[in-house]
């Protein structure tokens, strides 16, 4: 639903997660929601001021 949202009627082009390597339960989703993995950043949020942490970039384009 939320995808169908953003791309037919915000008409957005892109959508993008980054995701914690260890967050396997967000990695799941997004894979089954169509995202492709683009890369990695290192050092990308520093989460709850606790340190800055990796993340995986996954994206999903609107082909439409």
């Amino acid at each position: 639903l939320i995808i169908r949202e953003a791309f037919h009627t915000l008409q957005l082009h892109r959508l993008e997660a980054n995701i914690q390597p260890g967050n396997t339960a967000s990695i799941r989703l997004v894979e089954q929601a169509g995202f492709v993995k683009e890369g990695y950043s290192k050092n990308y949020l520093n989460i709850g001021g606790k340190g800055w942490k990796d993340h995986e970039r996954w994206a999903l384009l609107n082909e439409n």
